[in-house]
């Protein structure tokens, strides 16, 4: 990060009370699969922030060490505010989540936990390594949500749609932008290899394609008005050609770039444009002044 911008925490609340389960009119499955991040998100980003808590008494570089605390301080948020439309929100409109939440929560609290195979000597050996593993992948999975997220805060296609869902996707977009390099930094720092950052690409990219496809069908199957229909890759391709989501080609034209041997996410997205959001967005406006003015 830029030595003169520094990582803040936008403790922003969001009221759903009015927000439709279509919060993208007339686009039931383009508000399906964005409701997805609702379901995949807090479990994962708090996981992120469990794994940043580990590697931060290895980081010896100052500044990487700050942006470190603010990311997870800004993931911690992002986990609050998803989680906070997860419940009320959804289940107001007759969706239950727990059928794929609890996959959810067994993914990062069992399978990518500290000790997987159970506290032993052999697993308290690994430890290093593979702590290393899980930065890996989250800086791999940093890359797909700052590509998302500069999508979300300059796409036009969406600005009929609901003002308060849409303030909570673009607020957390242009943070991922702000944080973007943190992930890959860190990684890096802690003697994390180019060779394994691509191994993550790898693994990341299906199986993020997996946990949205599921997530979608979880809430299309309990929605009246919509039917599950197989082919999500086809489902995204078609909204992305009508800027509903990203398109496909953008996407993965992001992830060939991750395996140029020169990449730094410093090339991904505009600064600028993330940062302009964040001081308009009336979430972060409201927290703002209810934080105060800061004393020198």
């Amino acid at each position: 990060m830029n030595q003169e911008h520094r990582l803040q925490q936008r403790k922003v609340r969001f009221d759903f009370t009015d927000t439709p389960l279509h919060w993208v009119p007339n686009e039931p499955e383009a508000s399906h699969i964005m409701n997805s991040l609702h379901l995949i998100l807090p479990a994962g980003e708090f996981w992120f922030c469990r794994v940043y808590n580990k590697a931060l008494p290895l980081v010896t570089d100052p500044q990487l060490r700050e942006d470190v605390q603010g990311f997870v301080k800004q993931e911690a948020q992002h986990a609050r505010a998803h989680d906070s439309a997860l419940t009320p929100y959804l289940l107001r409109h007759g969706i239950d989540p727990t059928p794929f939440t609890r996959r959810v929560h067994w993914l990062f609290d069992q399978a990518l936990c500290d000790f997987p195979l159970g506290d032993n000597a052999i697993s308290r050996a690994l430890q290093p390594w593979w702590l290393r593993q899980r930065v890996g992948l989250i800086a791999a999975v940093e890359h797909f949500t700052c590509v998302l997220g500069d999508w979300i805060i300059t796409t036009r296609g969406l600005d009929n749609a609901d003002p308060v869902m849409l303030d909570l996707l673009r607020w957390h977009g242009a943070e991922e932008v702000e944080h973007r390099s943190v992930a890959h930094d860190l990684h890096v720092h802690i003697g994390g290899s180019l060779l394994m950052r691509w191994l993550f690409m790898l693994i990341a990219t299906p199986a993020l394609i997996f946990l949205f496809s599921t997530a979608m069908k979880t809430m299309m199957r309990q929605d009246p008005v919509t039917r599950y229909r197989p082919g999500f890759l086809r489902l995204w391709y078609h909204l992305g050609k009508r800027d509903l989501m990203p398109r496909m080609g953008h996407v993965g034209r992001s992830v060939l770039r991750y395996f140029n041997p020169g990449y730094h996410p410093r090339s991904e997205g505009d600064i600028g444009v993330a940062l302009n959001y964040l001081a308009s967005s009336p979430a972060a406006q409201r927290a703002a002044a209810e934080k105060g003015p800061v004393s020198a």
